[in-house]
Protein backbone atom coordinates (compact mmCIF):
# COMPACT_ATOMS: atom_id res chain seq x y z
CA UNK A 1 0.00 0.00 0.00
CA UNK A 2 1.52 3.40 -0.59
CA UNK A 3 0.95 6.40 0.53
CA UNK A 4 0.03 9.70 -1.07
CA UNK A 5 1.86 13.07 -1.02
CA UNK A 6 -1.83 14.51 1.15
CA UNK A 7 -1.33 11.78 3.36
CA UNK A 8 2.50 12.03 4.16
CA UNK A 9 1.49 15.63 4.97
CA UNK A 10 -1.31 14.98 7.29
CA UNK A 11 0.81 12.83 9.49
CA UNK A 12 3.67 14.83 9.69
CA UNK A 13 1.00 17.62 10.42
CA UNK A 14 0.36 15.58 13.12
CA UNK A 15 3.56 14.51 14.59
CA UNK A 16 4.44 17.99 14.95
CA UNK A 17 1.48 18.99 17.04
CA UNK A 18 1.46 16.60 18.93
CA UNK A 19 5.33 16.72 19.79
CA UNK A 20 5.89 17.55 23.42
CA UNK A 21 9.90 17.75 24.21
CA UNK A 22 10.73 19.76 27.04
CA UNK A 23 12.59 23.02 25.57
CA UNK A 24 16.32 22.70 27.27
CA UNK A 25 18.34 25.66 27.53
CA UNK A 26 21.82 26.21 28.58
CA UNK A 27 23.57 29.24 28.91
CA UNK A 28 27.68 29.08 28.98
CA UNK A 29 30.16 31.47 30.36
CA UNK A 30 33.95 31.31 30.82
CA UNK A 31 35.96 31.39 33.83
CA UNK A 32 38.01 34.53 34.07
CA UNK A 33 39.26 34.59 37.75
CA UNK A 34 39.88 31.85 39.64
CA UNK A 35 40.76 31.74 43.31
CA UNK A 36 40.51 29.86 46.95
CA UNK A 37 37.44 28.24 45.39
CA UNK A 38 35.90 30.64 44.35
CA UNK A 39 35.48 31.20 39.99
CA UNK A 40 34.21 34.34 38.54
CA UNK A 41 32.59 33.69 35.10
CA UNK A 42 31.87 36.30 32.04
CA UNK A 43 28.39 35.67 30.73
CA UNK A 44 25.29 33.39 32.05
CA UNK A 45 23.23 36.41 31.78
CA UNK A 46 20.18 33.95 32.85
CA UNK A 47 21.83 32.47 35.64
CA UNK A 48 19.74 32.10 38.89
CA UNK A 49 20.92 32.71 42.65
CA UNK A 50 21.80 29.20 44.24
CA UNK A 51 22.08 27.44 40.53
CA UNK A 52 23.86 24.43 39.85
CA UNK A 53 26.97 25.03 37.36
CA UNK A 54 28.54 22.51 35.47
CA UNK A 55 32.51 23.37 35.16
CA UNK A 56 34.76 20.79 33.26
CA UNK A 57 35.89 17.42 35.01
CA UNK A 58 33.06 16.49 36.40
CA UNK A 59 33.42 19.35 38.90
CA UNK A 60 29.93 21.51 39.74
CA UNK A 61 29.52 24.80 41.27
CA UNK A 62 26.88 26.89 43.08
CA UNK A 63 26.35 30.45 42.10
CA UNK A 64 25.95 33.07 44.43
CA UNK A 65 26.64 37.01 43.20
CA UNK A 66 25.09 37.56 40.16
CA UNK A 67 26.41 40.92 39.01
CA UNK A 68 25.66 42.99 36.11
CA UNK A 69 28.10 41.37 33.76
CA UNK A 70 29.85 38.77 35.51
CA UNK A 71 29.01 35.63 38.05
CA UNK A 72 30.81 34.44 40.79
CA UNK A 73 30.19 30.79 42.08
CA UNK A 74 31.87 28.81 44.75
CA UNK A 75 32.85 25.45 43.62
CA UNK A 76 32.17 22.41 45.37
CA UNK A 77 34.46 20.04 45.12
CA UNK A 78 38.84 20.23 44.01
CA UNK A 79 39.55 22.89 41.57
CA UNK A 80 42.90 22.32 40.92
CA UNK A 81 42.29 21.01 37.21
CA UNK A 82 40.00 23.51 36.59
CA UNK A 83 41.91 27.23 35.09
CA UNK A 84 41.00 30.49 33.30
CA UNK A 85 39.22 29.83 30.08
CA UNK A 86 37.43 27.05 30.55
CA UNK A 87 33.89 26.84 29.82
CA UNK A 88 30.86 26.45 32.47
CA UNK A 89 27.41 26.03 31.80
CA UNK A 90 23.99 26.29 33.32
CA UNK A 91 21.85 23.60 34.43
CA UNK A 92 18.78 24.82 35.45
CA UNK A 93 18.72 23.29 38.50
CA UNK A 94 18.89 24.16 41.78
CA UNK A 95 21.77 22.26 44.12
CA UNK A 96 20.06 19.22 45.07
CA UNK A 97 21.07 16.28 47.65
CA UNK A 98 19.72 13.10 47.50
CA UNK A 99 16.88 12.31 50.18
CA UNK A 100 15.06 8.68 51.24
CA UNK A 101 15.65 5.88 53.89
CA UNK A 102 18.42 4.78 51.58
CA UNK A 103 20.56 7.48 53.27
CA UNK A 104 19.91 5.76 56.83
CA UNK A 105 22.73 4.42 58.55
CA UNK A 106 25.53 6.09 56.53
CA UNK A 107 28.37 8.43 56.19
CA UNK A 108 27.79 11.39 53.37
CA UNK A 109 29.52 14.77 52.59
CA UNK A 110 27.97 17.93 51.93
CA UNK A 111 25.92 16.38 48.77
CA UNK A 112 24.79 13.40 49.86
CA UNK A 113 27.71 11.13 48.62
CA UNK A 114 28.93 8.39 50.47
CA UNK A 115 32.01 8.79 52.03
CA UNK A 116 31.77 5.67 54.35
CA UNK A 117 33.21 2.99 51.97
CA UNK A 118 30.21 0.60 51.71
CA UNK A 119 29.28 1.53 48.22
CA UNK A 120 26.69 3.55 46.48
CA UNK A 121 23.44 4.52 47.93
CA UNK A 122 20.64 4.59 45.79
CA UNK A 123 18.10 6.73 46.59
CA UNK A 124 15.16 7.76 44.56
CA UNK A 125 14.40 11.22 44.86
CA UNK A 126 16.94 14.70 45.23
CA UNK A 127 15.32 17.38 46.83
CA UNK A 128 16.78 20.99 46.83
CA UNK A 129 19.11 22.02 49.94
CA UNK A 130 17.10 25.19 50.07
CA UNK A 131 13.57 25.10 50.65
CA UNK A 132 11.09 27.91 52.37
CA UNK A 133 10.30 27.40 56.14
CA UNK A 134 6.64 26.31 56.99
CA UNK A 135 4.32 29.08 57.14
CA UNK A 136 2.27 29.44 60.99
CA UNK A 137 -1.01 27.86 59.94
CA UNK A 138 1.26 24.26 58.47
CA UNK A 139 2.22 24.22 62.06
CA UNK A 140 1.08 22.73 65.33
CA UNK A 141 1.77 23.62 68.98
CA UNK A 142 5.20 21.35 70.06
CA UNK A 143 4.03 18.69 72.86
CA UNK A 144 5.51 15.76 72.48
CA UNK A 145 8.74 14.84 74.26
CA UNK A 146 11.80 14.05 72.54
CA UNK A 147 13.35 12.43 75.60
CA UNK A 148 17.24 12.77 75.96
CA UNK A 149 17.53 9.82 78.66
CA UNK A 150 19.79 13.15 80.39
CA UNK A 151 17.79 13.69 83.29
CA UNK A 152 19.17 17.45 83.92
CA UNK A 153 18.06 18.18 80.89
CA UNK A 154 14.48 16.37 80.56
CA UNK A 155 13.51 17.45 84.07
CA UNK A 156 14.79 21.26 83.81
CA UNK A 157 15.19 22.07 80.71
CA UNK A 158 12.57 19.76 78.26
CA UNK A 159 13.09 19.52 74.61
CA UNK A 160 10.11 18.47 72.09
CA UNK A 161 9.58 17.14 68.81
CA UNK A 162 9.83 20.38 66.16
CA UNK A 163 11.40 22.46 68.99
CA UNK A 164 14.58 23.92 68.35
CA UNK A 165 16.89 23.95 71.28
CA UNK A 166 20.35 25.50 71.48
CA UNK A 167 23.34 23.86 72.85
CA UNK A 168 26.21 26.17 73.63
CA UNK A 169 29.08 26.34 76.13
CA UNK A 170 32.99 26.53 75.82
CA UNK A 171 34.92 24.13 73.90
CA UNK A 172 35.58 20.43 75.18
CA UNK A 173 32.96 20.85 78.15
CA UNK A 174 30.60 18.02 76.65
CA UNK A 175 28.02 19.38 74.17
CA UNK A 176 29.02 16.69 71.60
CA UNK A 177 28.36 14.45 74.10
CA UNK A 178 24.97 15.63 75.08
CA UNK A 179 23.94 15.43 71.41
CA UNK A 180 25.50 11.64 70.99
CA UNK A 181 23.79 10.81 74.38
CA UNK A 182 20.01 12.20 72.75
CA UNK A 183 20.81 10.26 69.23
CA UNK A 184 21.74 6.69 71.39
CA UNK A 185 18.13 7.26 73.56
CA UNK A 186 16.45 7.63 70.60
CA UNK A 187 17.11 3.84 69.72
CA UNK A 188 13.25 2.20 68.93
CA UNK A 189 11.37 5.15 69.27
CA UNK A 190 10.75 6.14 65.81
CA UNK A 191 12.69 9.20 65.35
CA UNK A 192 15.20 9.37 62.64
CA UNK A 193 18.41 11.13 63.97
CA UNK A 194 20.67 13.11 61.44
CA UNK A 195 24.30 14.25 63.08
CA UNK A 196 25.95 17.17 60.79
CA UNK A 197 29.85 17.56 61.46
CA UNK A 198 31.17 21.21 60.10
CA UNK A 199 34.49 22.16 60.30
CA UNK A 200 35.94 19.23 62.46
CA UNK A 201 38.97 17.15 61.70
CA UNK A 202 38.38 13.48 59.85
CA UNK A 203 39.02 11.82 63.20
CA UNK A 204 36.17 13.22 65.11
CA UNK A 205 33.77 12.34 63.03
CA UNK A 206 35.08 8.74 62.63
CA UNK A 207 35.45 8.46 66.34
CA UNK A 208 31.24 9.57 66.28
CA UNK A 209 30.16 6.76 63.68
CA UNK A 210 32.06 4.50 65.84
CA UNK A 211 30.28 5.59 69.15
CA UNK A 212 27.07 5.68 67.28
CA UNK A 213 27.29 2.20 65.67
CA UNK A 214 29.08 0.58 68.88
CA UNK A 215 26.04 1.76 70.93
CA UNK A 216 23.27 0.35 68.37
CA UNK A 217 22.10 4.00 67.13
CA UNK A 218 23.59 3.98 63.45
CA UNK A 219 20.97 2.32 62.47
CA UNK A 220 18.43 5.68 63.02
CA UNK A 221 20.77 7.88 61.96
CA UNK A 222 22.72 9.75 58.65
CA UNK A 223 25.78 11.42 59.32
CA UNK A 224 26.93 14.35 57.11
CA UNK A 225 30.61 15.40 57.42
CA UNK A 226 31.98 18.06 55.93
CA UNK A 227 35.26 18.36 57.55
CA UNK A 228 37.64 20.76 58.07
CA UNK A 229 39.87 19.79 55.08
CA UNK A 230 37.45 20.09 52.64
CA UNK A 231 36.31 23.47 50.69
CA UNK A 232 34.54 26.32 52.67
CA UNK A 233 31.87 25.65 50.42
CA UNK A 234 30.90 21.88 50.80
CA UNK A 235 31.11 23.24 54.96
CA UNK A 236 28.68 25.95 53.85
CA UNK A 237 26.37 23.28 52.78
CA UNK A 238 26.45 21.27 55.08
CA UNK A 239 23.71 21.94 57.51
CA UNK A 240 21.37 22.86 54.74
CA UNK A 241 21.51 19.29 53.09
CA UNK A 242 21.16 17.73 56.49
CA UNK A 243 18.10 19.53 56.85
CA UNK A 244 16.33 18.40 53.51
CA UNK A 245 17.38 15.03 54.39
CA UNK A 246 15.54 15.53 57.48
CA UNK A 247 12.10 17.24 56.19
CA UNK A 248 11.90 14.27 54.01
CA UNK A 249 10.91 12.02 57.39
CA UNK A 250 9.16 14.81 58.30
CA UNK A 251 7.04 15.68 55.31
CA UNK A 252 6.14 12.04 55.58
CA UNK A 253 4.26 12.34 58.70
CA UNK A 254 7.16 11.00 60.79
CA UNK A 255 9.49 12.27 63.38
CA UNK A 256 13.25 13.41 62.47
CA UNK A 257 16.29 15.21 64.82
CA UNK A 258 19.22 16.85 63.73
CA UNK A 259 22.30 17.87 65.08
CA UNK A 260 24.12 20.82 63.65
CA UNK A 261 27.80 20.42 65.26
CA UNK A 262 28.78 23.54 65.19
CA UNK A 263 27.08 26.57 64.20
CA UNK A 264 30.23 28.46 64.86
CA UNK A 265 32.19 27.19 62.22
CA UNK A 266 29.50 26.94 59.61
CA UNK A 267 29.17 30.92 60.13
CA UNK A 268 33.02 31.02 59.79
CA UNK A 269 32.98 29.17 56.79
CA UNK A 270 30.21 31.72 54.98
CA UNK A 271 32.53 34.62 56.44
CA UNK A 272 35.24 33.03 54.48
CA UNK A 273 33.51 32.69 51.37
CA UNK A 274 31.47 36.10 51.39
CA UNK A 275 35.15 37.85 51.61
CA UNK A 276 36.52 35.45 48.52
CA UNK A 277 33.13 36.93 46.84
CA UNK A 278 34.40 40.47 48.02
CA UNK A 279 30.70 41.27 50.15
CA UNK A 280 30.96 43.82 52.39
CA UNK A 281 32.10 42.45 55.54
CA UNK A 282 29.83 43.66 58.87
CA UNK A 283 30.78 43.51 62.66
CA UNK A 284 33.53 40.72 63.08
CA UNK A 285 34.17 40.79 59.56
CA UNK A 286 30.76 38.51 58.87
CA UNK A 287 28.93 39.55 56.04
CA UNK A 288 25.45 41.83 56.56
CA UNK A 289 23.07 38.79 56.44
CA UNK A 290 24.86 36.09 58.54
CA UNK A 291 21.69 36.16 61.00
CA UNK A 292 19.61 35.33 57.89
CA UNK A 293 22.18 32.24 57.34
CA UNK A 294 20.72 30.46 60.30
CA UNK A 295 17.57 32.08 60.52
CA UNK A 296 16.72 30.24 57.36
CA UNK A 297 18.07 27.06 58.61
CA UNK A 298 16.32 27.13 61.99
CA UNK A 299 13.22 28.21 60.74
CA UNK A 300 12.53 24.81 58.91
CA UNK A 301 12.63 22.59 62.24
CA UNK A 302 8.94 22.75 62.88
CA UNK A 303 5.47 20.33 63.85
CA UNK A 304 3.25 20.09 60.86
CA UNK A 305 -0.42 20.54 61.80
CA UNK A 306 -2.13 17.26 61.39
CA UNK A 307 -2.92 18.74 57.98
CA UNK A 308 0.10 18.37 56.83
CA UNK A 309 0.59 15.02 58.15
CA UNK A 310 2.03 16.02 61.92
CA UNK A 311 5.61 15.09 61.26
CA UNK A 312 8.17 16.98 62.96
CA UNK A 313 11.72 18.37 62.35
CA UNK A 314 13.67 18.89 65.61
CA UNK A 315 16.69 20.97 65.72
CA UNK A 316 19.79 20.93 68.00
CA UNK A 317 22.15 23.70 66.74
CA UNK A 318 25.56 23.69 68.48
CA UNK A 319 27.15 27.36 69.10
CA UNK A 320 30.96 27.24 70.41
CA UNK A 321 31.46 30.22 72.85
CA UNK A 322 34.97 31.70 73.71
CA UNK A 323 35.79 32.11 77.28
CA UNK A 324 32.11 32.10 78.30
CA UNK A 325 30.80 35.51 76.30
CA UNK A 326 27.27 34.32 75.07
CA UNK A 327 26.90 38.18 74.39
CA UNK A 328 29.11 37.58 70.98
CA UNK A 329 27.45 37.78 67.53
CA UNK A 330 26.99 34.53 66.38
CA UNK A 331 25.73 33.47 69.51
CA UNK A 332 23.15 35.94 70.49
CA UNK A 333 21.93 35.67 66.60
CA UNK A 334 21.44 31.86 67.42
CA UNK A 335 20.13 32.37 70.50
CA UNK A 336 16.96 35.15 69.49
CA UNK A 337 16.36 32.28 66.69
CA UNK A 338 15.88 29.43 68.96
CA UNK A 339 13.31 28.44 71.38
CA UNK A 340 15.66 28.04 73.97
CA UNK A 341 19.02 27.86 75.29
CA UNK A 342 20.77 24.38 77.41
CA UNK A 343 24.40 26.44 78.78
CA UNK A 344 27.11 24.65 79.70
CA UNK A 345 29.31 26.05 82.23
CA UNK A 346 33.03 25.07 82.23
CA UNK A 347 33.51 25.92 85.58
CA UNK A 348 30.75 23.28 86.73
CA UNK A 349 32.44 20.64 84.16
CA UNK A 350 35.99 21.11 86.25
CA UNK A 351 34.13 20.89 89.52
CA UNK A 352 32.89 17.19 88.52
CA UNK A 353 29.07 18.28 87.91
CA UNK A 354 28.95 16.24 84.25
CA UNK A 355 26.61 17.50 82.01
CA UNK A 356 27.80 20.63 83.20
CA UNK A 357 24.36 22.37 82.74
CA UNK A 358 24.23 25.34 84.16
CA UNK A 359 20.40 26.02 85.96
CA UNK A 360 20.06 29.40 85.82
CA UNK A 361 20.80 30.14 82.03
CA UNK A 362 19.36 27.48 80.83
CA UNK A 363 15.98 27.78 79.96
CA UNK A 364 13.07 25.84 77.38
CA UNK A 365 10.81 28.09 76.05
CA UNK A 366 8.15 25.25 75.10
CA UNK A 367 8.63 24.13 78.85
CA UNK A 368 6.03 21.51 80.26
CA UNK A 369 4.27 21.18 77.40
CA UNK A 370 7.25 18.89 76.30
CA UNK A 371 7.76 16.65 79.92
CA UNK A 372 5.46 14.12 80.32
CA UNK A 373 2.74 14.16 83.15
CA UNK A 374 4.62 11.97 85.63
CA UNK A 375 8.14 13.94 84.63
CA UNK A 376 5.74 17.08 85.08
CA UNK A 377 4.62 15.78 88.50
CA UNK A 378 7.82 15.40 90.44
CA UNK A 379 10.30 18.12 88.60
CA UNK A 380 7.77 21.03 88.95
CA UNK A 381 9.31 22.83 92.31
CA UNK A 382 13.26 21.03 91.47
CA UNK A 383 14.11 23.99 89.07
CA UNK A 384 13.96 26.61 91.90
CA UNK A 385 15.46 24.56 94.53
CA UNK A 386 18.67 24.21 92.35
CA UNK A 387 18.68 27.74 91.73
CA UNK A 388 17.78 28.70 95.05
CA UNK A 389 20.65 26.39 96.63
CA UNK A 390 23.28 28.02 93.78
CA UNK A 391 22.34 31.18 95.33
CA UNK A 392 22.83 29.96 98.67
CA UNK A 393 25.81 27.98 97.96
CA UNK A 394 27.71 31.48 96.65
CA UNK A 395 26.48 33.04 100.44
CA UNK A 396 26.94 30.57 102.75
CA UNK A 397 30.81 30.20 102.24
CA UNK A 398 30.99 33.63 103.56
CA UNK A 399 29.18 32.91 106.65
CA UNK A 400 28.94 29.80 108.99
CA UNK A 401 26.01 30.52 111.37
CA UNK A 402 23.19 29.54 109.28
CA UNK A 403 19.90 28.08 110.68
CA UNK A 404 18.34 25.13 110.32
CA UNK A 405 16.37 25.92 107.40
CA UNK A 406 19.14 27.17 105.01
CA UNK A 407 21.28 23.94 105.97
CA UNK A 408 18.82 21.73 105.37
CA UNK A 409 18.15 23.81 101.96
CA UNK A 410 21.45 23.28 101.27
CA UNK A 411 21.88 19.84 102.01
CA UNK A 412 18.72 18.84 99.73
CA UNK A 413 20.35 21.07 96.68
CA UNK A 414 23.52 19.61 97.30
CA UNK A 415 21.90 15.81 96.69
CA UNK A 416 19.55 16.87 93.74
CA UNK A 417 22.82 18.27 92.21
CA UNK A 418 24.25 14.91 92.78
CA UNK A 419 21.31 12.84 91.50
CA UNK A 420 21.35 14.60 88.27
CA UNK A 421 25.30 13.52 87.62
CA UNK A 422 25.21 10.79 85.05
CA UNK A 423 27.59 8.77 83.03
CA UNK A 424 28.11 9.28 79.29
CA UNK A 425 26.24 6.82 77.08
CA UNK A 426 23.91 5.87 79.73
CA UNK A 427 20.72 7.33 78.62
CA UNK A 428 18.37 7.18 81.95
CA UNK A 429 14.47 6.17 81.02
CA UNK A 430 11.10 8.37 81.85
CA UNK A 431 10.06 5.99 84.56
CA UNK A 432 13.52 5.93 86.02
CA UNK A 433 13.99 9.84 86.41
CA UNK A 434 10.49 9.57 87.35
CA UNK A 435 11.41 7.33 90.27
CA UNK A 436 14.50 8.74 91.12
CA UNK A 437 13.24 13.03 91.03
CA UNK A 438 10.46 12.04 93.57
CA UNK A 439 12.88 10.58 95.61
CA UNK A 440 15.30 13.25 95.52
CA UNK A 441 12.41 15.68 95.69
CA UNK A 442 10.54 13.98 98.82
CA UNK A 443 12.83 13.59 101.54
CA UNK A 444 14.42 9.84 100.59
CA UNK A 445 17.46 11.19 100.25
CA UNK A 446 17.96 13.30 103.08
CA UNK A 447 19.67 10.56 105.21
CA UNK A 448 21.94 9.08 102.19
CA UNK A 449 25.05 10.85 102.36
CA UNK A 450 25.85 12.84 99.61
CA UNK A 451 29.17 10.69 98.29
CA UNK A 452 26.68 7.78 98.11
CA UNK A 453 23.87 9.14 95.91
CA UNK A 454 25.14 8.29 92.81
CA UNK A 455 25.83 4.51 94.15
CA UNK A 456 22.25 4.98 95.20
CA UNK A 457 20.58 5.76 92.36
CA UNK A 458 22.44 3.53 90.53
CA UNK A 459 20.99 0.38 92.98
CA UNK A 460 17.93 1.80 92.97
CA UNK A 461 17.07 1.20 89.51
CA UNK A 462 19.03 -1.77 89.20
CA UNK A 463 16.31 -3.16 92.09
CA UNK A 464 13.29 -1.59 90.63
CA UNK A 465 14.11 -3.62 87.43
CA UNK A 466 14.64 -6.82 89.06
CA UNK A 467 11.81 -6.54 91.73
CA UNK A 468 9.33 -4.17 90.70
CA UNK A 469 9.08 -4.35 86.73
CA UNK A 470 4.96 -4.21 86.84
CA UNK A 471 5.35 -0.41 88.60
CA UNK A 472 8.04 0.47 85.94
CA UNK A 473 5.88 -0.82 82.83
CA UNK A 474 3.37 1.19 84.76
CA UNK A 475 4.67 4.29 84.62
CA UNK A 476 5.94 3.88 81.33
CA UNK A 477 2.79 2.81 79.66
CA UNK A 478 0.32 5.73 81.71
CA UNK A 479 3.20 8.65 81.32
CA UNK A 480 1.32 10.00 85.05
CA UNK A 481 1.85 9.14 88.67
CA UNK A 482 -1.57 8.78 89.73
CA UNK A 483 -2.39 8.23 93.21
CA UNK A 484 -1.92 4.55 92.88
CA UNK A 485 1.64 4.68 91.67
CA UNK A 486 2.67 7.36 93.66
CA UNK A 487 1.56 4.56 96.88
CA UNK A 488 3.48 1.87 95.04
CA UNK A 489 6.63 4.08 94.73
CA UNK A 490 6.96 5.31 98.13
CA UNK A 491 5.98 1.87 99.77
CA UNK A 492 9.01 0.72 97.38
CA UNK A 493 11.36 3.71 97.93
CA UNK A 494 10.79 2.95 101.98
CA UNK A 495 11.58 -1.33 101.40
CA UNK A 496 15.00 -0.31 98.79
CA UNK A 497 16.03 2.10 102.25
CA UNK A 498 15.52 -0.24 104.59
CA UNK A 499 18.09 -2.25 102.89
CA UNK A 500 20.58 0.32 101.79
CA UNK A 501 23.56 1.21 103.53
CA UNK A 502 24.24 4.58 104.20
CA UNK A 503 27.45 4.07 106.61
CA UNK A 504 30.95 4.60 105.29
CA UNK A 505 31.46 2.92 102.01
CA UNK A 506 35.42 2.67 100.23
CA UNK A 507 33.88 3.89 96.99
CA UNK A 508 30.36 4.86 95.35
CA UNK A 509 28.85 1.90 92.52
CA UNK A 510 28.00 4.87 90.19
CA UNK A 511 31.26 7.06 90.55
CA UNK A 512 30.95 9.52 87.37
CA UNK A 513 33.61 9.54 84.31
CA UNK A 514 33.89 12.42 81.96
Amino acid sequence: MSLSADDIGRIIKTKITDFDAPVVSAESGVITALADGIAQIYGLEGAMAGELLEFPKGVFGMALNLEEDLVRAIIMGPYEGLSEGDEVRTTGRIVEVPVGRELVGRVVNALGEPIDGKGEIATKERWPVERPAPGVVDRQPVDTPAATGIMAIDALVPIGRGQRELLIGDRQIGKTAIAIDTIINQKGKNLTCIYVAIGQNAASVARVAALLEEYGALEHTIIVSATAAEPAALQYLAPYSACSMGEWFMERGEDALVVYDDLSKHAWAYREISLALRRPPGREAYPGDVFYLHSRLLERAARLSQERGGGSLTALPIIETQANDVSAYIPTNVISITDGQIYLEGDLFYAGTRPAISVGLSVSRVGGDAMTKGLRKVAGGMRLELAQYRALAAFAQFSSDLDRSTRDQLERGRRLTELLKQDQYQPVPVSHQVMVIYAGTNGYLDQVPVEKISSWSAQFRRWIGQTRTQLESQLEERQALDEELEAQLKEALEEFNQGFDTGPVAVAAGSQEG
